[in-house]
């Protein structure tokens, strides 16, 4: 693939990633306007909920069905789902039309948040590699901090279904981009054997997990059958899915992937990062606005650090890894966690507005040195033939920590509450639940191999690949 190629296909991932990531954000704006327009504001957090629960089912199936069938086929295939998904929320008539086409969205979502990276990661060697991903990590913090703002004009001024609309003509880009732009790929010598029932498995599964998860987070309790009733199930079904894995001749997940210590070591402190950082950022705006009695605003603006200090760090320690290793940089960044959750474990009502940005940019300092370098050590690390799934997999760690965070200190919240703790002390206790998780995210950390990142990678995902294999 030439070099206005390969320019090309960056084009349109990126711009991919920013309507998958903005999307997220965008509708939340937009949500009082349309319980307005189409009512049903009981089934409200489904409008979001739906949209998570198919995007982090479909990463790894996405990754997986890459792997054999080619990036180029299945890439177009999750984008014309996304904007499928879009064009037809836009139309919805009523809130239970509106949830089952987001989910649709979120179906195809789940591979523009997966098989981008992943594209990347083949058509570029490992230094390029490692500068693009953070450019690309850098366009999830844009897309976060425009989508409000935007959610919030289109709907004042144009229609909340603009906020879906708006996908369709730039999502449109992107495919011709990629169709024309992207090689083509060696088609395998006989049809790919799909693991049906091992996918039926882990989609039960994970499904039954997340639906546990949101009953979870909406009660902020543990105990219930709504919550005890689905985890069996999903543990029941995630167990199913891993004896299958072991006998299928071409798995979902190839399990011998979790024989590299650098994908272990990966997947826990992702997971663990984002259990943390997610599960405690859902409620700093709660305690800027009814701890200090800050507006919406401030306390909106007080998030502005975290993202920037991401968006900065992702592409410092993309390069940093060609220097000093993985290791020194994943454990610089969870120690700049940890530090930020002894900060924010010390909040008080006394809290100014520039100690709160200055707690929240290490924080995001702290995940910035985190993410992309282990994304770009897994990448490295597997063969070529498993980069699809090992990609989605490090993605789908990461969504399923902060569902998982969310969940947990919620419940950490409401039970100070039902115990008659001030809210203030209620919400200590959830910034002293991320101190303890960072604590097991520095544990993992030490599982990253040491050495340089050159040496670590496998001879085949060290240097610019002649062609793009599928």
């Amino acid at each position: 693939m030439d070099e206005t190629a390969k320019r090309r296909v960056l084009v349109a991932v990126m711009l991919a990633i920013f309507l998958a990531a903005i999307e997220s954000t965008v509708v939340a704006l937009a949500m009082p306007t349309v319980v307005a327009s189409l009512g049903g504001i009981r089934f409200y957090s489904w409008v979001f909920s739906g949209y998570l629960l198919t995007q982090t089912v479909s990463m790894p199936l996405w990754g997986r069905f890459s792997d054999l069938y080619g990036r180029r086929p299945v890439y177009l295939a999750g984008l014309a789902t996304f904007l499928v998904g879009s064009a037809l929320s836009g139309t919805s008539q009523d809130m239970a039309q509106l949830i089952a086409f987001r989910m649709v969205q979120g179906l195809g979502a789940g591979s523009l948040m997966t098989l981008g990276y992943t594209i990347i990661g083949e058509i570029f060697g490992l230094e390029r590699r490692a500068k693009l991903q953070g450019y690309l990590s850098g366009v999830w913090g844009v897309a976060s901090m425009v989508g409000p703002p935007l959610g919030g004009l289109l709907t004042d001024h144009v229609s909340w279904r603009s906020v879906f609309y708006m996908n369709v003509p730039f999502g449109a880009v992107a495919m011709a981009l990629v169709a024309t732009a992207l090689g083509s790929e060696t088609r395998p010598a006989r049809r790919p054997t799909i693991d049906w029932p091992g996918a039926a498995c882990f989609t039960t599964g994970i499904v039954l997990v997340m639906l546990a998860l949101v009953e979870a987070s909406r009660e902020a309790a543990w105990s219930g059958a709504g919550v005890l009733v689905p985890f069996a199930g999903g543990a029941a079904a995630l167990a199913a899915f891993v004896a299958v894995e072991r006998r299928a001749p071409e798995p979902i997940v190839p399990l011998g992937l979790f024989a590299s210590r650098m994908v272990v070591a990966a997947v826990l402190t992702r997971s663990l990062a984002a259990m943390a950082m997610f599960g405690a950022l859902a409620f700093v705006p709660l305690f800027i606005q009814a701890v200090t009695g800050a507006s919406a605003t401030r306390s909106g603006a007080v998030l502005a650090p975290f993202v920037l200090g991401w968006v900065a760090l992702s592409a410092t320690s993309a390069r940093l890894v060609l220097r000093v290793g993985y290791r020194s940089v994943v454990m610089a960044g969870v120690a700049c966690l940890t530090g930020a959750f002894l900060l924010l474990a010390r909040w008080d009502a006394g809290l100014g507005m520039v100690g709160a940005m200055r707690d929240v940019l290490l924080a995001g300092v702290g995940m910035g040195l985190v993410i992309v370098p282990m994304l770009i050590a897994v990448q490295s690390a597997v063969p070529r033939s498993d980069l699809g799934v090992a990609t989605s997999v490090i993605q789908f760690s990461m969504s399923i920590g902060g569902a998982v965070g969310v969940a947990v200190m919620g419940t950490v919240m409401a039970q100070r509450l039902a115990a008659g703790r001030p809210l203030v002390d209620a919400l200590h206790g959830v910034f002293v639940a991320g101190l303890v998780v960072c604590a097991g995210a520095l544990a993992s950390a030490l599982l990253v191999p040491p050495g340089r990142a050159q040496d670590l990678a496998r001879a085949e995902m060290r240097g610019e690949p002649t062609r793009v294999g599928g």
